[in-house]
């Protein structure tokens, strides 16, 4: 069976952060700091926040801080010297730490980044570039890592930069309301998160499914790690693929236990789960494993 491989270790102590970011509008993330986690952690005394502005640095009195590419080509590009100094005035205070360029090109930010940085980071500087680009020469003399949300193009990097210190600072223990939410959450087990339901019990003609009603907790829990594989293996199967090779073999065994254990339920409950067509979960999955090994007849 698939284990929660951080469930544990997250309860170790969360070390105080102080997030830099480098913007050209430190306005946006004034909103970070009026409600939701990010204020919270402010609150809890577990974040500090601090934005630097590269006009500040400015060649000229009309504060540009970027300027046409070398060769040709769209856009402008944001030069290395306002940058420098921004980061030199961090350095001054010995508030740097690590420094951090949001872009295409960086690596894929997870669950499980989010996860480490929690642990080993307590200074992180972002830069939240603009227009066309960085000055490719700043990035190799000052930047740490690169570090992208998604293989998708923003206007800047400002975005980026609240979508990593969110995932970061929920998993410190004073900010979620619900100390047990981090460790349920997706991709957190490497699996999806079972459906939710709150009130009311019937939605039109989607009830909710009986044994959520029933109180018998480790019915519950069995209810809940099926529905979380199979939605897994329906909605995001390339989920599956990323675990380690010890609980890869046992994948095949904990899926069709799952397609089994969900025969017992009606169509309509199933429906409500975002399962319409079991027997299409069943016959993709036979046809997944079914050449790896012998595929249990009951499966099908």
């Amino acid at each position: 069976m698939i284990q929660n491989t951080w469930k544990d270790a997250l309860n170790v102590y969360f070390k105080e952060m102080k997030f830099n970011l480098i913007t050209l509008f430190p306005s946006f993330f004034e909103i970070l700091s009026q409600g939701g986690v990010v204020a919270r952690a402010i609150k809890e005394g577990m974040m500090e926040m601090e934005c630097v502005n590269p006009r500040d640095w400015a060649r000229n009195k009309y504060g540009s801080v970027d300027d046409t590419p070398y060769g040709g080509g769209d856009g402008m590009i944001m030069m290395a010297e306002p940058l420098k100094k921004s980061l030199d005035f961090l350095k001054e205070k010995e508030d740097l730490g690590f420094v951090v360029y949001l872009s295409p090109q960086g690596k894929k930010w997870s669950q499980k980044k989010a996860f480490e940085w929690s642990k080993e980071k307590t200074k992180v500087t972002f830069i939240c570039g603009r227009y066309g680009g960085v000055d490719q020469r700043f990035i190799e003399k000052y930047v740490d890592e690169e570090v992208s949300i998604g293989d998708y193009i923003l206007t800047g990097g400002e975005l980026a930069a609240m979508v990593v210190m969110d995932s970061i600072l929920r998993l410190c223990p004073k900010v979620l309301n619900n100390k047990d939410s981090k460790h349920k959450d997706s991709f957190q087990s490497s699996l999806l998160e079972a459906p939710q339901f709150t009130r009311p019990l019937l939605f039109e003609d989607l009830k909710v499914p009986e044994v959520l009603l029933s109180g018998h907790h480790q019915r519950i829990q069995e209810w809940d790690f099926h529905l979380s594989l199979l939605r897994t293996f329906q909605l995001r199967p390339d989920l599956l693929e990323r675990v380690s090779e010890r609980e890869k073999s046992s994948i095949r065994e904990d899926l069709a236990q799952a397609l089994e254990f969900a025969t017992q339920f009606p169509e309509e409950e199933l429906m409500s789960c975002g399962i319409p067509d079991l027997k299409q979960l069943k016959l993709k999955f036979f046809r997944k494993y079914s050449r790896e090994s012998s595929v249990e007849s009951s499966v099908l």
